[in-house]
């Protein structure tokens, strides 16, 4: 399985809560630049996971306009940046298999993303994720291993 785990873009603190923080102009465009980049990585995604949080809608928003619908997407409580990392992998690699998903992607939030990659890759510290950043694990039965961690200022236009 092709796993990538990306945070939303930037967002505006102005909102009455931290579930209602909405994109910046800037993460808008952040998000587009990785939605670009993901599209060459991968021609479409079985399953996407969404947090509920509207930064992370608005993402996923932004990037699938650049893909195909996947076959199946989904609003996961899981995901939410206060969420149990090893509750979320046990939720994203059910799903995966409900759905025999090959190519998979979460949209999600700090600090939860950085130790699902602990999760998915157990010799790995958890990393920083930028916003709108991706890591990409390719997960298989035997090994887990990071491809890339990528953020929108290394992304080549």
């Amino acid at each position: 399985m092709q796993l990538f785990l990306m945070r939303h873009g930037e967002a505006s603190f102005d909102a009455p809560s931290d579930k209602e923080r909405k994109l910046t102009e800037t993460g808008r465009i952040e998000t587009e630049l990785m939605a670009n980049w993901l599209a060459k990585q991968v021609s479409h995604f079985d399953l996407v996971i969404v947090s509920p949080y509207l930064r992370a809608q608005q993402s996923w928003q932004e990037v699938s306009t650049h893909l195909p619908e996947p076959r199946k997407w989904v609003v996961d409580d899981d995901v939410v940046p206060s969420g149990d990392p090893k509750i979320a992998v046990d939720i994203i690699l059910a799903y995966a298999e409900q759905y025999k998903a090959d190519n998979v992607l979460v949209i999600s939030h700090m600090p939860i993303l950085g130790f699902m990659v602990s999760e998915f890759v157990p010799s790995m510290e958890p990393p920083l994720f930028a916003t709108s950043a991706v890591a990409h694990i390719d997960k298989n039965e035997s090994d887990n291993r990071i491809v890339t961690m990528i953020s929108p200022h290394q992304v080549v236009l």
